[in-house]
């Protein structure tokens, strides 16, 4: 009789168990669901001059890269610091219990994915214009600008004052804030070094929703490790950017080389004198026929007879490309300082191109370019880009390798390689770069055309994108990202290398609960920094 008795105890408290159970988890169900609908709700009772949009957000769930789609729970308009401090400082006193992150979204130029926060909250810092852009003029100018203003903004403001700023980047329809939190370069960097080599002072909102102002005298450790920090340390809301006196127009060459060891000799010769040009890049043409017909509507050539005889024969051809700013009244001086530094270089003679433009539409030329690429619905379309460090030392294994056997022609968008100094570049930043005191910016800046299966195909770019990444490991050719992406902690410690444990202290001091820019994928939410 004992058996049973035993049996019927067993099932009973199985039973119960059981039940217990489902009411645990039901329990836990129904709290977490009541915490989730009650997050937009506690967003809403916060005292804003912007406002939270909670319906209408599929706009910031894209970028640029346009492979990405992650929605937010709520997009902030700000109006004031204080909507993003307020923001931030509320998702904070939450706790780690709460799984909001927060991204801050400038012109949406990001590539991965960067600017998104699934399931968070997204600033839009472009809607955030305050303080109002002031230009100081004296003998060290600097304009004051929000994090969320445009670069063109900032040009056609303070070339009012007869100045500009002194570093740019190729395109300049991008937020402030966008730039400095990577680095910000194009052809001046090789004299001024990249934007975050120019910023005086920073206003940040931290990851605590703390308000600090910072320099490199004042809360320097802030300061710099936001410039280059890929968003992870706070949120750039003021800037004081270096100015100089702007010039008037630009004298725009471009010229021909067959052979790689010129090419590099003459560019590295160039960004190592004293008077030279004012920006200098380069870019790769690979296999492609006619190509000079693309420059004449805008380029004349030096020697038109020549230049019409001139047959690429589909050999790989590198382009270095190069300006010289000027004022009217110095057109004489700069026509024969050209012709000097022109005399010294490599290049094929029949290819030399030139042309004048006003320095706002060169600075400006990517824009017409995505004019028309907009009118054609090329725009919106994947841009699975490639950018990378390339040490001057390993250049040659690379070019040998990557252009004469993984890249077979010219991709559906501009290969651009130019050198820049390192000296120019603050190692107490965020940003990784080479060891060596020279190093190239190899850019693989490709769209992809939707639905094909052919080279233009985003699998056949990803592919090849691998294939340069696996080479240049396997080879250990020391080779840094810019504008880095992975998917992985492990990864992004081989990329900071020496630079993880600083970058991982600043982390836990700035943004403790990691919950600032979850799209860069280097931490998860409320992480232990041990």
């Amino acid at each position: 009789m004992r058996y049973p008795r035993l049996s019927l105890v067993r099932e009973h408290n199985s039973l119960f168990l059981r039940g217990f159970m489902i009411l645990f988890f039901s329990c836990i169900t129904i709290r977490l669901n009541f915490c989730l609908s009650s997050i937009p709700s506690s967003l809403k009772t916060l005292p804003l001059e912007g406002h939270f949009i909670f319906d209408e957000v599929s706009h910031v769930a894209r970028d640029f890269g346009n492979r990405y789609q992650y929605h937010p729970m709520a997009v902030l308009q700000p109006k004031s610091v204080s909507d993003i401090a307020v923001t931030i400082r509320h998702i904070w006193q939450m706790g780690p219990s709460s799984q909001l992150t927060v991204a801050a979204r400038g012109h949406g130029h990001s590539l991965h994915g960067q600017s998104q926060a699934h399931g968070g909250v997204v600033i839009n810092m472009e809607s955030f214009k305050v303080p109002e852009m002031k230009v100081y003029t004296g003998n060290f100018p600097y304009v004051d600008v929000s994090g969320g203003e445009l670069w063109i903004n900032i040009l056609h403001e303070s070339l009012r004052y007869g100045l500009a700023p002194r570093s740019w980047t190729d395109y300049l329809h991008l937020t402030v804030g966008g730039t400095l939190s990577n680095a910000g370069i194009s052809g001046q960097a090789f004299r001024h070094g990249p934007q975050i080599s120019n910023v005086q002072q920073l206003e940040i909102v931290t990851g605590k929703g703390e308000v600090i102002n910072c320099s490199k005298e004042q809360n320097g450790e802030l300061f710099h490790s936001v410039l280059g920090g890929l968003g992870q340390f706070g949120i750039i809301t003021r800037a004081r950017i270096s100015l100089e006196p702007a010039p008037a127009m630009v004298k725009w060459i471009r010229v021909l080389y067959a052979d790689f060891t010129a090419f590099t000799r003459d560019q590295e010769q160039l960004i190592s004198a004293e008077n030279t040009f004012d920006y200098i890049e380069g870019f790769v043409i690979i296999n492609r026929t006619g190509l000079l017909n693309n420059w004449r509507s805008s380029f004349n050539p030096q020697d038109p007879v020549q230049a019409s005889q001139f047959k690429s024969d589909g050999k790989t051809l590198f382009c270095l490309e190069v300006a010289k700013y000027f004022n009217l009244e110095d057109i004489n001086v700069v026509n024969q300082e050209v012709q000097n530094h022109l005399s010294h270089l490599s290049y094929i003679p029949s290819t030399l191109f030139l042309t004048e433009v006003t320095y706002v539409d060169f600075l400006d030329r990517v824009h017409v370019s995505e004019v028309k690429l907009r009118s054609k619905g090329l725009w919106d379309v994947p841009h699975p880009w490639l950018n990378l460090f390339i040490p001057q030392s390993k250049i040659h294994n690379f070019a040998e390798e990557v252009f004469g056997n993984i890249l077979t022609e010219t991709s559906n968008g501009p290969v651009l390689i130019y050198p820049v100094n390192k000296s120019k570049w603050d190692n107490r930043t965020s940003v990784v770069i080479p060891e060596e005191d020279i190093f190239y910016l190899v850019a693989f800046l490709t769209s992809a055309v939707p639905s094909s299966n052919g080279p233009d195909g985003l699998e056949h770019i990803l592919n090849q994108n691998k294939r340069i990444l696996d080479y240049c490991e396997k080879a250990h050719l020391g080779v840094k990202q810019y504008l880095p992406h992975y998917t992985t902690q492990e990864e992004w410690r081989a990329h900071f290398g020496p630079q993880w444990e600083v970058f991982l202290q600043r982390k836990s001091v700035y943004d403790p609960l990691a919950m600032l820019a979850p799209g860069q994928r280097i931490f998860q939410k409320a992480i232990s920094f041990s």
